[in-house]
């Protein structure tokens, strides 16, 4: 069996296909919604018709896309909510695996706890020190 003519049709189909399979924006969305629609209109009602797999196919990567898009906007929503130093900061003990306790630039943990649950600011002086401690640029901390 020469596996070169099944091959091809793959290679084919998925050049042809790549855009309702792999969604990136809201118009590839559009597009594959309506590909959907298309192709539930003309396929027979039979595991045996290769257009249902294809309505699979496509359902799959919006399904995908959709729940890329919930995830995102919550992260944007959330992230919108907590100001820029308390983001860095969380983001910086995350990397580095740090606790309340390990920042010695800011005071003790309780005054850092209160900075993370908003109650407090990073001062500058915090900020310059963070910067120089970790090596990453002052502006990230401001929003």
């Amino acid at each position: 069996m020469k596996l070169t003519p099944l091959k091809s049709a793959f290679q084919d189909f998925a050049a042809v296909a790549a855009p309702y399979l792999h969604i990136v924006d809201a118009a590839h969305y559009e597009e594959a919604l309506a590909l959907i629609e298309a192709l539930l209109d003309e396929a027979r009602d039979s595991e045996d018709d290769p257009l249902n797999r294809v309505i699979g196919l496509v359902a799959q990567a919006v399904a995908r896309y959709e729940r890329e898009q919930a995830v995102t906007a919550a992260f944007e929503q959330q992230a919108g909510e907590i100001p820029a130093d308390v983001a860095m900061l969380r983001v910086l003990m995350r990397q580095h695996g740090l606790g309340v306790a390990d920042f010695p630039e800011i005071g003790d943990k309780s005054l850092v706890s209160r900075i993370l649950s908003g109650s407090r600011n990073l001062t500058k002086q915090h900020i310059r020190k963070l910067s120089q401690r970790f090596g990453v640029s002052p502006e990230l901390f401001y929003s």
